[in-house]
């Protein structure tokens, strides 16, 4: 009787067994981890889109309604243009973050992410990335029709675009924590806006004066200290969800 070896195809003789690097998977495997918490909630967004449709609705109605009122009742519809904005993308975002921890209760993955073998801190900044995507990819498309619909030059794109970003990482950054903080209460819902917007009117009152500033063309000297503001108050605010978010969800 042959060996089984003589029978197998010439390409099976020749594999040689996976080699691991510990090293490596030490040095980067928060970083997989925090990669497969995005993934997970990407895919689970492209196989649904109930969260991303509802965004979508509400940011586009919410510059199709201030657009025309606008029209009616204001001179100068650009000096009322940065809250439009920031309404659209507070209030959109607002619906992302409600969702963000309810769809892993209501399909009862809640329990199995808290008893993964994962830092509490790599469930954190996973769900923080995968609601700066949503909220960003919102933004993609509401910022050509806000400048379309307002008039306002394409060359202040650069510029809102960064104080977008920095806007959206304060929001999401604070609205993951507080997401997670009401997942066990009835009223998550309705205690989710009251608990957030107090908390992040640093980040919108700053980001609407500098996209003000932007749209009326002002030097950067003139909006430096309310850059300042938004820059501190995402690495304070970040570095504070960071801390307590382990405790939140043990509670």
């Amino acid at each position: 009787m042959k060996p089984e070896t003589q029978n197998l195809k010439p390409e099976t003789q020749n594999l040689k067994p996976e080699t691991r690097n510990p090293k490596l998977e030490t040095r980067f495997g928060y970083f997989y981890k925090v990669l497969a918490i995005v993934s997970k909630d990407i895919t689970a967004e492209l196989r649904t889109k109930e969260m991303m449709s509802a965004m979508f609705v509400f940011s586009l109605l919410v510059i199709f309604i201030f657009n025309f009122a606008f029209d009616l009742r204001a001179e100068n519809a650009s000096t009322l243009a940065p809250g439009v904005l920031w309404v659209a993308i507070a209030f959109a975002g607002m619906l992302g973050l409600g969702r963000s921890f309810i769809i892993e209760r209501d399909r009862g993955s809640l329990e199995g992410l808290l008893l993964a073998p994962v830092d509490r801190s790599a469930i954190y900044f996973g769900k923080f990335i995968g609601n700066v995507l949503f909220i960003a990819t919102v933004e993609i498309v509401i910022l050509p029709l806000f400048i379309v619909f307002f008039n306002l030059s394409i060359v202040i794109i650069p510029a809102l675009v960064g104080v977008v970003i920095l806007g959206t990482i304060g929001f999401a950054g604070v609205g993951t924590l507080f997401s997670a903080m009401v997942i066990h209460t009835r009223a998550r819902d309705v205690l989710l806006p009251i608990l957030l917007f107090p908390v992040i009117v640093p980040v919108l009152l700053s980001a609407v004066r500098l996209t003000a500033g932007i749209i009326d063309g002002l030097p950067l000297a003139d909006v430096q200290n309310w850059l300042t503001l938004l820059i501190a108050f995402d690495l304070i605010f970040m570095a504070i969800a960071f801390i307590l978010f382990e405790h939140v969800v043990e509670e």
